[in-house]
This record gives C-alpha cells, sequence and structure tokens, in this order.
C-alpha cells in the first residue's frame, strides 16, 4: 500500500484504508489456522471476516462509491467494484466448515480480496482524492459519521 500519494490525509479513505489493512490481517490469521489445521478456528475468524467485510462495502459502497457514480466520475471502475462485493458476500455465504475443498476455496478468496483491496488502495482510492468534489465529500462524511451498527445487505 503506499502513503505517498496523500490518501491517509482524507480521514475518510484514511479509514477505509486501515479496515483494508485489518481485513487482510484478519485473512492472514484465517490462513494460520487453515495452516494447522483448524478449520474451527478459521470457521470462526471467516464468520468474523464476513461481518467485518460486510461493514466496510456498506461504508464503501453507499460513501465514497455513491460520490464518485452521483459525480459521474468512473462509474465503470466503480461497478466492477461493487460486483466483486458481491461475489465475496456470495463465495463467502458459499463455504461449508465440512467442505472437502475449504482450504483452497478459502485462499483463493483471500488471494482476490488482496488483489480487490490494491485496486481501491492503489487506484480508486487516489483518484477520489484529486477529483471528488466538495458535495461528494459531503456524502462520504456523512456515512462515516453514522454509527457503525448498520449490517450489509446485499
Amino acid at each position: 500500500m503506499c502513503e505517498h500519494c496523500g490518501c491517509r490525509g482524507v480521514e475518510p479513505i484514511a479509514q477505509l484504508m486501515d479496515e483494508h489493512l485489518a481485513l487482510l490481517d484478519l485473512g492472514g490469521e484465517i490462513r494460520r489456522h487453515l495452516d494447522k489445521g483448524d478449520r474451527r478456528g478459521a470457521w470462526q475468524l471467516l464468520g468474523q471476516l464476513a461481518h467485518d467485510l460486510g461493514h466496510h462495502v456498506d461504508r464503501e459502497e453507499r460513501g465514497l462509491f455513491r460520490a464518485m457514480k452521483d459525480q459521474g466520475d468512473f462509474g465503470d471502475a466503480v461497478g466492477e467494484l461493487e460486483g466483486e462485493h458481491a461475489d465475496f458476500d456470495e463465495l463467502l455465504s458459499e463455504l461449508g466448515l465440512d467442505d472437502a475443498d475449504l482450504e483452497a476455496r478459502v485462499d483463493d478468496l483471500l488471494t482476490e480480496l488482496s488483489t480487490h483491496i490494491d485496486k481501491e488502495n492503489l487506484g480508486l482510492f487516489p483518484v477520489a482524492v484529486v477529483t471528488l468534489g466538495a458535495e461528494g465529500w459531503n456524502t462520504v462524511a456523512a456515512v462515516h459519521e453514522e454509527p457503525a451498527h448498520r449490517a450489509h445487505s446485499a
């Protein structure tokens, strides 16, 4: 993740980037549990990942993504990222603790999540910092000021 573009100087973007780091850290914990053969421990953490990712996606889509689409910029890129969000939700919901291929499917999901996060951190966020107008940042700020109890609905 780059630190020289100025994204971290914009509080809502810094918050989203911090959430990305937390999701990646959680993914690492899940992988460590699976590497040790601890499916139950990994399963509990997958539940936390689904919850945390849902909260993050909700804030991102209702805030930054909405603002960028409302401004008329980068609709295709935002739409692609929203599609990936829906894919993560679906992939997580299709996992089962006793799946024979659980480890491989989780590894694929976490790899895709890391790639997705790079697209946002290194692509969309820097673009938003330099292109989003005051009205857009007001939309983003309003979502980020809400209590954290909203649930993601796919």
